[in-house]
């Protein structure tokens, strides 16, 4: 289920053990990440890249949007 965080969650979920996912290209994610965050362009995004993520832990999926 997908649900808005803020940077409080955000911390307390990663303290708990979840994944942090980026889907912005590979160049952004070169530029500028979440320390821990794992890179995963939304283009790339399917069955064998999601398999490199551990399906017992939370995931949270982020992108930068200036807008």
């Amino acid at each position: 289920m997908a649900a808005a965080i803020d940077r409080d969650r955000l911390r307390e979920l990663v303290a708990r053990g979840a994944q942090l996912v980026e889907v912005l290209p590979a160049e952004e994610f070169r530029e500028d990440h979440l320390r821990g965050a794992a890179s995963i362009p939304l283009q790339d995004l399917d069955r064998d890249s999601a398999a490199r993520l551990d399906p017992h832990r939370a995931v949270i999926v982020y992108c930068w949007d200036a807008a």
